[in-house]
């Protein structure tokens, strides 16, 4: 199979591995993406989980919450300028209010709705927004969470390039409980867990580690019969990176995210969470590296 430029570079941006290692990784494993990732991984050249890829979208990320009631959304602009206009900024902010308000989380339908401020759609809005301020916007995601009885929290760092949500249920709400919900959601958007707990791990990613886990034992030369405890430790360790209520509380690292919540209230459990980093996923496009990557490929 044909290793083409994009295919280097876009492997490049994901794993932060050299050119060169990307693209023997692309071609030891028939272009296959994410069968290269583990490839790297096995080598000790790239840790998929920390990826490099550089975000291209600029704009802003809104979360808010009220009681048992949040809600995060993230629109898009072409630059970091637009992100701080004034009307940029307040559309954002009342997109997120209507889905805190509607529980409506489906682009589509935000789209359709009517904003209270000038009696267009969001759709209508924001294609005055873009032709007053002159960049192509977007309203990329939303999400909200609830709960019936307990709180959710909010909290926005670097002014709006990462957005959090969490819902805490508990039989009674309190200052406490409160406190403790938003200190946690400091918590995620540093530490950037993957899933909630254990059991809401994805069986594909969680056998995927498994075998890099034993294929890197395999090559330490470690013997045979311990290779199953090893891993086995490798597992205990993924979970506790990954699952929020496995962390290691940021705020007092001896303790457990999930032993925090139950020292509020033993009944005290987190329902959910959700962290938007701005961006994320979305590349920008590079010229002068494409070129650069165009050539090794080669």
């Amino acid at each position: 199979m044909q290793i083409s430029a994009t295919m280097v570079k876009d492997l490049r941006e994901r794993t932060g591995a050299g050119m060169m290692d990307c693209k023997a990784a692309l071609q030891e494993t028939s272009g296959d993406f994410e069968a290269a990732i583990d490839w790297l991984r096995k080598k000790g050249i790239s840790k998929a989980e920390k990826k490099s890829g550089r975000v291209a979208a600029e704009g802003m990320v809104v979360a808010t919450s009220k009681g048992t009631k949040g809600a995060v959304v993230e629109v898009n602009a072409e630059t970091d300028f637009v992100a701080k206009n004034d009307l940029f900024v307040a559309f954002a902010n009342e997109v997120n209010q209507l889905v805190i308000d509607n529980g409506e989380t489906a682009v589509e339908k935000i789209s359709a709705m009517t904003l209270p401020s000038s009696g267009k759609t969001v759709a209508e809005q924001l294609t005055t927004l873009i032709a007053t301020i002159g960049e192509n916007m977007s309203l990329r995601r939303a999400a909200s969470l609830s709960v019936k009885s307990g709180v959710v929290s909010s909290y926005v760092h670097m002014n709006g390039k990462i957005g959090v949500l969490v819902a805490i249920e508990a039989p009674e709400a309190s200052d406490k409980l409160a406190e403790t919900a938003k200190n946690i959601a400091m918590h995620v958007a540093a530490a950037n867990p993957k899933f909630l707990d254990r059991t809401s791990v994805d069986n594909s990613a969680l056998e995927r580690e498994k075998a890099i886990f034993m294929e890197q034992a395999r090559a330490s030369g470690k013997p045979e019969a311990i290779i199953g405890k090893i891993v086995e430790g490798r597992v205990s360790k993924f979970y506790e990176e990954v699952c929020l209520v496995d962390q290691a509380f940021i705020m007092d690292t001896d303790r457990k995210v999930g032993d925090i919540v139950r020292d509020v209230h033993p009944q005290a459990k987190i329902a959910g969470f959700v962290r938007y980093a701005l961006g994320e996923g979305i590349e920008k496009e590079s010229g002068d590296f494409a070129a650069e990557v165009a050539a090794m490929a080669k």
